[in-house]
This record gives structure tokens, sequence and C-alpha cells, in this order.
């Protein structure tokens, strides 16, 4: 039986708003604007502006997304080839800060005597928690960056610290107060400062096809790549710390995470300076990262037979105060074990061994990139290109095979504790910690339970205190700065006015309100005032370049 012909297909013309968004998305105009008002303060009156979203998913907002990306990539350039130690500037404390602090200390001295002395000396202690807890955020809202080293003063929960015996040792070195790398003599007393494009990627879990799919599914260790994603981050973070005390000097290095076609997470890093390929992969060998947890072999709790919360159960006591609420076993009543005694009986527990060791596998790959040319240029896109995606979104299922390859993956992270808090503790016995109502095992909102994220659940991008001398706020400045610069060398105005008095309130407006139009009106509005911004920009650029055309007078 032969398949009837459907004959030519008729091609719609486009829906109006999409073509709005494509004309948005062409000349760099945010499709899902956030409607603020802005209040004076002094004269009450009000303006309403759209403020771009600042996603940075293409696939939500591609403007945005792209915006993030070029600034990463300004970023990792700025950074990487420095040849003189960033300099970060910190401004001196105004009145306001200093008084903030002064009440913080005042307040942080009455609370530690009402813990020593009991309530009848100054109040409820739940009381100064809360006004510190208050301090702490009119002090960031002040403008002061980092927070304060204070709280909880139980002991630290430690394990030894001695190697295992199955990595090679690392020697360490004292870190020298240095960031900037090796100056290199040539041919013909030509300098040169090389720097490091290093790849490191897990071991391997099994054979896999070149789709990133697995030879045989069966015998795919699933469990160790669930549980490798789940802790990437912190096995990078380890990485860096023994690579800067073994090389002795503090290395600044500029990272992006990205999936494998397998779909296991893998590393790459701009480092600033030179660091032979034989020591890198002598840390990476050396690197390894213990997760110290309750077991997770036996399920104690099946899904029929899940805790159940009882608001009157004892939990413990911290500072004297019982603490009440927790998960119980359904059959039995019993209180679950909190999650500070999991631990306890760990560290209890001489012959107990980590729930997981996360290592990096042999593949480390390093090559030596120069400033300003064809490499660096290179190397910077590849690792800034998968930052507008999801992990998931990098590496598109197409076949049924790679489609059964996620799911499978998906189902080794169901149950797999992602976190101290996550759901999946009941399952195995164990409460989680800062327990709460309404957990259920298989349905935690960790960020690395989602399928987008694939297992991680740390930051797509790293970048070192001391990489560039600027945060991120800093580089989108530099740019709103050159643009303003240029159209004021040509005698052209485009600023707004400033508020550095707190003159001006902003709140979001409600897509209800009569004064916020609709999305299509907005962003048509948005599109003329962005090409007249371009009209401005384009007739600054002639008008400096005749200007400098002009030969000055003799």
């Amino acid at each position: 039986m032969t398949t009837p012909n459907p004959g030519p297909v008729k091609v719609r013309p486009p829906l109006a708003r999409e073509v709005v968004k494509a004309v948005a998305i062409e000349h760099g105009v945010c499709i899902r604007p956030v409607p603020m008002r802005r209040v004076n303060l002094h004269t009450g009156e009000t303006e309403r502006i759209d403020v771009p979203c600042g996603h940075t998913l293409a696939s939500v907002c591609p403007t945005c997304a792209e915006r993030k990306r070029k600034l990463r990539a300004v970023q990792c350039a700025q950074g990487w080839h420095l040849d003189s130690e960033p300099v970060i500037e910190r401004a001196d404390p105004d009145a306001e800060q200093r008084y903030l602090i002064e009440l913080r200390a005042k307040a942080q001295a009455r609370r530690d005597r009402v813990e020593v002395h009991g309530p009848d000396d100054g109040g409820d202690l739940a009381f100064w928690d809360g006004l510190l807890v208050e301090l702490d955020r009119e002090i960031e809202r002040a403008g002061v960056a980092g927070t304060l080293r204070t709280g909880d003063r139980s002991p630290r929960r430690v394990r030894s610290t001695r190697r295992r015996q199955d990595v090679p040792d690392l020697p360490r070195r004292p870190v020298e107060n240095r960031t900037v790398g090796r100056t290199f003599l040539g041919r013909g007393g030509r300098t040169f400062r090389p720097s490091i494009f290093l790849t490191l990627t897990l071991d391997s879990y099994g054979k896999v096809k070149s789709d990133g799919t697995p030879v045989d599914p069966t015998t795919y260790d699933y469990r160790r790549a669930a549980r490798d994603a789940v802790h990437f981050s912190k096995l990078v973070d380890r990485f860096v710390q023994n690579l800067r005390r073994f090389v002795g000097f503090d290395v600044q290095y500029f990272a992006t995470v990205e999936p494998q076609r397998r779909l296991a997470p893998h590393l790459h890093m701009a480092i600033r300076g030179t660091i032979s390929r034989a020591e890198l992969r002598q840390v990476a060998a050396a690197t390894y990262h213990q997760v110290w947890w309750p077991p997770t072999d036996r399920i104690v709790h099946p899904n029929g037979r899940l805790p159940v919360w009882d608001p009157a159960a004892r939990t413990g006591e911290t500072d004297g105060v019982e603490e009440i609420g927790g998960y119980i076993d359904r059959d039995t009543g019993a209180v679950l074990p909190t999650w500070d005694e999991a631990l306890d009986a760990i560290s209890q527990d001489d012959a107990a061994e980590p729930l997981h060791v996360a290592r990096f596998g042999e593949q480390v790959h390093a090559e030596g990139v120069l400033a300003d040319t064809p490499d660096a240029r290179r190397c910077i896109g590849y690792l800034t290109k998968y930052l507008i995606k999801s992990v998931a979104d990098c590496h598109t299922a197409e076949t049924d095979a790679q489609r059964a390859h996620v799911e499978r993956l998906a189902d080794a992270l169901r149950y797999e504790p992602c976190s101290p808090t996550c759901a999946n503790w009941l399952r195995y016995g164990v409460q989680p910690k800062n327990p709460r109502p309404g957990l259920v095992p298989g349905f935690c909102k960790g960020k690395a339970h989602r399928r987008e994220h694939l297992g991680y659940g740390g930051r797509r991008v790293l970048v070192s205190r001391r990489w560039s001398g600027k945060t991120l706020a800093d580089h989108k400045a530099d740019r709103k700065a050159w643009v303003l610069a240029r159209l004021a060398e040509a005698g052209i105005s485009a600023t707004r006015p400033e508020d550095p008095n707190g003159v001006y309130a902003w709140e979001r407006a409600g897509p209800g309100d009569p004064d916020v139009r609709p999305l299509d009106e907005r962003l048509l509005h948005l599109i003329d005032e962005r090409l007249q911004r371009r009209a401005q920009l384009d007739q600054a650029t002639q008008t400096i370049t005749e200007l400098s055309a002009i030969p000055e007078a003799a």
C-alpha cells in the first residue's frame, strides 16, 4: 500500500508578534523587558522604564544571553595575559557604613551576654539573632561588600586529613603573593609571556560510541557518573587548591563547565602564566574529593512507606532550646536520626568509608597560548561557546539511543542525594539538614536534580578573585563609559540622570498597571530607541574619524 502524496506544503505568513521579536533580536533589544517605575522622592515625579531581563539562556532571551556571553569573553581576555599585578581598589567607608558597623558591634556584644547569662540579662536570644540579621542586610544595602564571619560557634566536624593511599603524593610549596606568570626570552631579545588553556575530564564509566551513548548500557556505571556530576564543583575547587600549593604562586583562572557528549561535565580553564604539562598531570592525578555522607546502599523507607512529618517530634537541642518538629517512621513512630547524628555516627566509626570519591580521568589536555593571537581568540570563543545554553542543550539528544542515555542518567540522579538538605535522605533513613514539612524523596527541587542540568549543580563560570581586578559589573560599566565617551567627543549627550544621593526609588510595575503598555508596543518603542542610539553612535564614530583625519595646524 502506497502512502498518498500530501502535496506541496503551504507556507503561512509569519505572526506579527514573532516578526517584532525577530526585529528586536536583530537590533539587540531584550524581548522580555521588565517594566520598572522610578519615583523621584523629592518631586514625586514618576517615570516608567523598561529594564532588560538579563537572562543568561538564549532559549529565554537571545539578546540578553548574547550580551552576557560577550561580557564574559571580555572578562576572560582582559585577565588572561596580564603582565602586571591587578590592582583592586576599595573605597573608604563612609559615615553611614561606620555607624552601622558600630551598631552591629553593640548588638553582637549584647547577644553574646544573653547567650552566656541567659534571657534575664537583656532579652530573648532569638530577638538578638533576628536583629543581627536585619543589621547585616542594612550593611549590605549601604554598599559594603562581603559578609562578617560571625554566628555558629559549635565545634567544627573534621575527619582525618591523611591522604589516600591510592593516589600519588603531592609536594607543597609556600604560596607567593603573585599572580603573574614568568617571562621568557626568545630569539633576538624578544620576550613573551605564555599562558595555559587546560581541559580536565572525569574518568570513564564504560566505552562509548562517537555519539556519546554507551556501547553496553547494562555495564555503564550510571551511579558513579551521577555522583561525579553532583560533586564536580568540589573536585574543581580541590584541584585549584592543590595547583596553587604545588606551583607556589596564587594561580588565577577563568573556567567554564560544560558537558561532553557522554553527558559528563568537564572543565575548560584559562590559566594566567605557564605551568608544565607534566606538573598539571601530576596535580590532576593527585586531586580527589571525598564525600563523607551517610551511606545510601540500602533503601530504609521505600516509596510506599515513606516517613511522615510530626510537628511534635523532638529532634535535639540547640543553645539550650529544644528543637521540635521532624520526620518519624510511620511503622514504629521512632524519630529518624538527624543530619548531625548521622555524621557523628560516621565520625565514631573508624572503619567508615566515604560515600563517594570523585577523581579526574587520565585525559589532561594543556596548550600554551600567547596574547593577541588567533589561538587566544579561538580559546576564548571556545570557553564561552555554550554559556548561553543550558547544560542539557549543549548536546541535543537527536536519536533514540541518545534520548535513552539521558533517561538512564536522569533515573540515576532521581534518588541520589545532591546536598545535606536534599529530600532524598528520607529514603535512606536520615532526616535532611534543616528539615521542613512536605519533603518527598525523588522530588527534590535542587538544581542538580533538574533535567536541564544533568546532575551538575555548580556555577557554569568560575573566575578567581584576582583575575582582572574587575567584577562583571565593572566590565559592563566600562562598555557603557566607552559608548558615552564616543558620543561626548562628537558633542552628543546621551546620559540619564544619575542617583548619587538616593533621590529615586524603584519598584516593579505590574502588568495590569495603566501605565504599562502591551509587550508588543513596548518592544516597538525599544526598537525605535535602539535605532536612534545606533544612529547617534555611528554619527559620533564618523565625526571622530573625520576630525582625526584633519592635520594639526603647524
